[in-house]
């Protein structure tokens, strides 16, 4: 069993070239436009299209604070992080937070095109007991 999270975009292509920018490889795309699964080497991420929102903004406000109910996404990096943000930053696309110690290891934060906050851990399996 493969877990497949599915990120709803407004804009699937923006989104494709933002997790292309991680990493991730398109593995599928729908002829309409909107949907596109792309790989990781542990998983898949999918995009799908999005509803307009009813007030008509372009993206949602991130939500910095988890509640009951809440989803992560989480990636776990399988190059350095200090490359990734280097990559990240050739794109054109710049941490929200930058690399920070964690209890299992570093992290970066990025958001994509629509402002879902994203992860991205190194993990440091000597920090594990």
């Amino acid at each position: 069993m493969i877990v497949m999270p599915v990120v709803y975009a407004s804009a699937v292509d923006r989104s494709v070239g933002f997790y292309q920018a991680l990493g991730l490889t398109v593995r599928v795309r729908g002829r309409s436009g909107n949907w596109a699964e792309l790989a990781a080497s542990g998983g898949l991420v999918a995009l799908h299209a999005a509803r307009p929102r009813a007030d008509g903004a372009e993206t949602a406000e991130p939500d910095t604070a988890a509640s009951a109910g809440a989803v992560e996404l989480c990636l776990v990096s399988e190059t350095p992080l200090d490359d990734l943000v280097q990559r990240m930053g050739r794109a054109g696309i710049e941490p929200v937070r930058g690399i920070s110690d964690e209890a299992f290891g570093r992290s970066v934060v990025f958001a994509d095109p629509d402002g879902l906050l994203i992860q991205i851990n190194e993990h440091d399996e000597e920090l594990y007991t």
